[in-house]
């Protein structure tokens, strides 16, 4: 019967502990403790993102962009998004990029994951025409497999239809 007291005495000073700031001190974990930066994050985030970090290219930058109805053309925006994501690809060299294509969950499988791959393959065309050397990219489709949303309103499905470049270290294998 003396392991009852004993752990109810370390879970006591466990609460304690956190109450106080010891365990999970948010201060300790990075936020700036004034409600800035990181504070929306769970107290994760250090304040201002390294230009060269993977966070930095998916918050600042973004890592993603939209196309419109049965159709793999860069609209203005996407453009523009994916020309400062060949900057930053260019200025980090060591990174390199899967770009996923996406589509709404209208139409067939066949046909969505047909045109996620056109989706992905323009955006790494593009990439490489401002620069971004071919063999750092790469290209996956995953049609309407993996939708942001599952829903019936075109809001939403314009979310789905879409290319992410996600962001890796080293040799595309």
């Amino acid at each position: 019967m003396k392991t009852l007291p004993t752990a109810a005495l370390l879970v006591a000073a466990l609460g304690l502990s956190a109450c106080s700031g010891g365990l999970f001190n948010q201060n300790r974990l990075g936020t700036d403790g004034a409600g800035g930066a990181g504070a929306a994050d769970g107290g994760i985030s250090t304040g201002a993102l390294a230009p060269n970090s993977v966070e930095y290219f998916n918050q600042t930058i973004g890592d993603r962009v939209l196309f419109a109805v049965d159709t793999s053309t860069l609209t203005d925006e996407g453009r523009a998004t994916l020309t400062q994501q060949a900057g930053w690809l260019n200025t980090n060299p060591s990174f390199t990029a899967i770009i996923e294509g996406h589509a709404d969950e209208q139409g067939t499988r066949e046909y969505n994951l047909a045109l996620g791959a056109r989706r992905a393959a323009a955006v790494r065309d593009y990439l490489v025409s401002q620069g971004v050397p071919d063999a750092r990219l790469r290209t996956v489709t995953f049609g309407k497999e993996r939708p942001i949303e599952v829903c019936s309103t075109e809001v939403c499905y314009a979310k789905n239809r879409r290319a992410v470049t996600v962001i890796g270290a080293g040799a595309i294998s």
